[in-house]
């Protein structure tokens, strides 16, 4: 079955997005659309990529009958108003992280999917990667012992990026850059997180710059989170057992894994298959999903996206941030 993908928005991941599905050379998945507000600016993106299909208007795209996929890669403010247009005219959507700017807004789009019937999933391509089944399998086969700690950080200095500083885009570190350290954390502890207490240093702006973050698991596991916009950090990943440690160089798109034992002597590296980006593994399990009438993906159902939302409001709350547009 052939999948016409269709990019809405032309930004910096549009183009990453374009590039991975030209290089994955599927026989049944063609890059076949794109659309962006200014025509000129969809036409220049569709000749660099070789794009059959350029439109100066979302409306226009999501009226295009041969589109089975749409991928959203527009700011975060404007995800929940872009996936409603594609949802109404029965359009499955793949929307960037994160999903919405909200849990509010999460919520109806995805009752709104359930009732049109249409596929939706949220692509934070982390929940897709082979890595993530790696991490899982060594920490469930218990040879680090039993599990208790998890600490995680990911930071770029990225504050002089306009979708970052500014709130009217839902900017600041926690949805673009602590939602993969919130991830990361949930992916090996699992969703039962009872608490969370959350600081941020704030932007003049009034978006966050710098975030800490403690999760408290119902099973009495801890995350310690770190997450920035004004730095580069290493952006490692640890996870701690009785008998030894994992460490997961980059937890934004994991470059090795390696684990420990208790006398901190490596004991094994984990082989991470090789990429072409990473997104890959996303717009795949989109293809599979849709060819089995799937209406969202098991790597990242409905009900955890919601989930990390509300997380993420509750944080917000504690740090009394809120965007224009609530």
């Amino acid at each position: 079955k052939l999948m016409n993908f269709a990019i809405l928005g032309t930004g910096n991941i549009a183009h990453i997005m374009a590039d991975t599905i030209k290089k994955m050379k599927h026989p049944d998945i063609s890059l076949y659309a794109v659309a962006s507000r200014n025509l000129e600016k969809a036409e220049a993106f569709a000749s660099k990529y070789h794009i059959p299909a350029a439109y100066g208007s979302y409306e226009e795209l999501v009226k295009d009958e041969q589109i089975d996929l749409i991928y959203i890669a527009t700011p975060h403010s404007h995800h929940y108003e872009h996936a409603k247009l594609c949802i109404l005219h029965h359009k499955p959507v793949l929307c960037e992280k994160s999903f919405t700017a909200n849990a509010k807004q999460a919520e109806e789009l995805l009752s709104l999917a359930k009732k049109q019937k249409v596929f939706i999933s949220e692509a934070i391509w982390t929940r897709y990667m082979p890595s993530r089944t790696i991490i899982k399998s060594i920490v469930e086969s218990k040879v680090l012992g039993e599990v208790h700690s998890i600490q995680a950080n990911l930071g770029y200095p990225i504050k002089d990026v306009p979708r970052m500083s500014n709130p009217e885009l839902a900017g600041g570190a926690l949805l673009d850059v602590g939602i993969y350290t919130l991830n990361f954390a949930m992916m090996a502890f699992g969703e039962d997180v009872s608490d969370v207490k959350a600081h941020a240093v704030m932007s003049t702006q009034g978006v966050d710059l710098l975030d800490s973050i403690t999760l408290y698991w119902k099973d009495k596991k801890i995350a310690v989170l770190h997450a920035s916009m004004l730095t580069p950090t290493d952006r490692m990943g640890y996870i701690y057992g009785e008998d030894g440690y994992l460490t997961i160089t980059n937890i934004n798109n994991p470059e090795k894994i390696e684990r420990f034992n208790k006398d901190h002597q490596l004991i094994e590296t984990y082989t991470i298959p090789s990429q072409i980006t990473g997104y890959e593994y996303e717009v795949l399990a989109c293809y599979d999903a849709l060819k089995e009438n799937k209406l969202e993906c098991p790597q990242m159902p409905h009900h955890v996206t919601l989930h990390i939302m509300k997380l993420m409001d509750t944080i917000r709350k504690q740090w009394n941030m809120k965007y224009p547009f609530e």
